[in-house]
């Protein structure tokens, strides 16, 4: 039996997760000894829901546990939450945004690596089937070379959790799956409630905007011969593939991303603040781990 423990259960995944857990046969392998969040009425009504105990600090299942689920909803927080088990090497599922800082996405992936941790999670969106549907025909250069794409998706403009950060990470994990992780630039401008991109890479460029509470996903890819597209729609499938892909790794599978690639899109996002308040296109730097 593998053990986990599920930190910052404040949104739905923790509440999916636990569901798989307690439902789905292919977990029957894991175990959740206990969760943890800094709102008390989250964790309690999950423990009053699945029977799982409330950890008294996110420290507190360091030593007894196979792995860990990251899940709080502000990204400031996945780094510190990991910090007391990143010396055990037990491999981590880390929620989007991985983190809103790129000194702190590096120092954190570095640590990871230098103990060999596994690791899954960022958006669920790169786990929708459109979205694989799309990458898939990048990669196949199917109808031909990809001349461009669009990708549509909702983000926070106010929260507590960090603004922009909290749910961008969806669009800009939408166009790294599809088109690749490491853009060489964005443009980006607001305008209203909606913020526009332009996402730069050597052969085509990418246009996206994020719509302000407006949940509606849509991703297009354009080439030679042909244009695809798809609306996106809203689904627990994302759950249980990116559930899926953490039972693997816990289970001693391959972690699918390097550790560069897993924290691209805090580069991005943050290149995207930045081109907002300049006004110009601003280089994404190079990620070295």
């Amino acid at each position: 039996m593998k053990k986990i423990a599920i930190l910052g259960c404040e949104n739905s995944h923790a509440n999916a997760f636990l569901k798989f857990i307690k439902e789905n046969e292919e977990f029957s392998d894991i175990e959740c000894i206990g969760v943890y969040s800094v709102d008390a009425a989250a964790s309690e009504k999950l423990r009053d829901t699945f029977g799982v105990p409330v950890l008294e600090s996110y420290d507190s299942a360091v030593g007894k546990i196979d792995g860990l689920i990251i899940t709080a909803r502000h990204g400031g927080d996945h780094y510190k939450f990991a910090k007391p088990y990143i010396e055990s090497g037990i491999p981590m599922f880390i929620d989007k945004p991985i983190t809103v800082s790129e000194e702190e996405a590096v120092e954190f992936m570095r640590q990871l690596k230098a103990r060999g941790t596994r690791i899954s999670g960022g958006s669920s969106l790169k786990q929708d089937v459109y979205v694989c549907e799309l990458k898939a025909d990048a990669l196949a250069e199917v109808d031909g070379k990809t001349l461009g794409g669009f990708v549509r998706a909702p983000y926070q403009a106010e929260n507590p959790y960090g603004g922009f950060y909290f749910y961008a990470q969806h669009l800009v994990e939408m166009v790294c799956e599809i088109f690749g992780r490491f853009p060489l630039s964005v443009e980006a401008k607001k305008k209203g409630d909606q913020i526009s991109v332009l996402f730069r890479y050597p052969d085509y460029d990418c246009s996206a905007v994020f719509c302000d509470r407006s949940y509606v996903y849509f991703a297009a890819r354009m080439a030679e011969k042909s244009s695809k597209s798809f609306e996106i729609p809203t689904t627990t499938d994302w759950y249980y593939r990116e559930f899926k892909e953490f039972a693997e790794i816990l289970n001693g599978g391959e972690q699918t991303c390097t550790h560069e690639e897993f924290i691209s899109p805090v580069f991005i996002m943050n290149a995207i603040m930045r081109s907002i308040e300049s006004g110009k296109e601003e280089e994404i730097p190079e990620i070295k781990v």
